[in-house]
């Protein structure tokens, strides 16, 4: 076809489900992936809250899990103390995202989207000040396609809603550069490992997902302004410093890594006959960068609010800024208060860091997962006023 009702670029969590919810809808859908294979290359840790199934209304398929996950562990810097989180919302899965990726893009075209792979969006087209489609270039050569409008899901490098006009680069502060080896002769437990270190994971941490008992990703994240090291560098030193023994027999089975936006978005996502979601929205949590359901949620929204404005015949940005309100009314806030968080944290030396792993318990971890900062905070200052600047935000 040459028309449709909406193109979604990129068939990631977020652009699949978008594209589901447009074709349960009625409305003609078209998924184009630059990528030969949905799912690969993987970039992420691949974990997954599991209370986002029902939020979702999704059910996962077993093949598409490779570890059930009953929480997680912290590590302090100097590997003295760790605390464990298991609560509901703490439980959940590390994701074969091959399988994943690949089974939404299904479940989309069973629906009655169509897709197409190997497939790279190179320009949009406009009439005036609105998106109508894209300029797609595959092995057929080059193709216009039209469309009411343009969903733009193409990861932290959006590429077309930067050609949109729409300023939703991130910054280098807000930016971080994730590297992760999948390895195999890894001891593990059915928790996930979070190690916080200023010396290997600067404004970030360091991670061991579990994939089965003896497989996990391994991997660190830091903070794109960070100078001195690239993440490869600073997993490689943690790998063959600290945790030596931990990987002596560790041999790697794949390799992944990327940018990841760790900031909240501040420019527009939404303009005439566009609309931006995921993670190419910065539409990630800003504490651990994970963005898998919220990907999926968005796309969710962005279907819902899409099928009402194509029902309305207005594609406008002020229609289409119902996604914008809805996204805000549903995890605006908590995602706001968890860049405040995040904000803290990177502040904080490594001797703040042991001395707060110290004085908290398991309980009030969980209080901070759930936005619960004060209590906390309060309970860190009594031994340590002197980070009353620091955290101040939190109270």
């Amino acid at each position: 076809m040459e028309n449709y009702d909406a193109i979604v670029v990129g068939a990631g969590p977020a652009g699949s489900m978008a594209a589901k919810t447009l074709a349960e809808k009625g409305r003609s859908v078209l998924l184009v992936e630059r990528k030969k294979e949905i799912g690969a290359p993987v970039r992420c840790g691949e974990g997954f809250g599991a209370h986002w199934e029902k939020a979702l209304g999704i059910k996962i398929d077993e093949h598409a899990i490779s570890c059930r996950i009953n929480g997680a562990k912290l590590f302090s810097p100097d590997l003295e103390k760790s605390l464990t989180v298991k609560y509901d919302e703490s439980k959940g899965y590390v994701l074969d995202r091959k399988v994943f990726d690949k089974q939404l893009a299904i479940d989309a075209a069973r629906r009655g989207a169509e897709i197409t792979v190997k497939s790279e969006v190179v320009d949009v087209i406009r009439e005036g000040d609105r998106v109508t489609g894209v300029v797609i270039e595959n092995d057929n050569g080059k193709q216009k396609v039209n469309a009411e409008v343009v969903i733009a899901a193409d990861g932290a490098e959006s590429r077309v809603a930067r050609m949109a006009g729409l300023a939703t680069a991130s910054t280098l502060y807000d930016s971080d550069t994730g590297y992760e080896y999948e390895l195999v002769n890894v001891d593990c437990e059915d928790l996930i490992e979070l190690y916080f270190s200023n010396e290997y994971a600067k404004r970030g941490y360091l991670w061991v997902f579990p994939k089965g008992k003896d497989v996990a990703n391994v991997g660190v994240g830091i903070g794109g302004h960070v100078q001195g090291c690239t993440a490869k560098e600073c997993l490689d030193r943690w790998m063959k410093g600290p945790m030596k023994e931990r990987f002596k027999h560790a041999q790697p089975v794949a390799i992944k890594g990327g940018l990841i936006p760790v900031g909240l978005y501040t420019g527009k996502i939404v303009g005439n006959g566009i609309v931006v979601i995921g993670t190419a929205a910065h539409l990630v949590d800003p504490i651990h960068g994970g963005g898998i359901a919220l990907a999926m949620h968005s796309g969710v929204i962005a279907g819902n609010v899409v099928d009402e404005a194509l029902e309305n015949k207005d594609v406008s940005e002020k229609a289409l800024h119902r996604f914008v309100e809805e996204w805000e009314k549903s995890q605006g806030k908590k995602l706001k208060k968890r860049l405040l968080l995040r904000k803290a944290l990177e502040k904080l030396t490594d001797d703040d860091f042991n001395y707060v792993f110290r004085v908290l318990s398991d309980e009030d971890i969980t209080l901070l997962l759930q936005g619960k900062y004060a209590p906390v905070v309060k309970k860190v200052l009594v031994g340590r006023p002197q980070l009353l600047k620091v955290l101040s935000a939190l109270l």
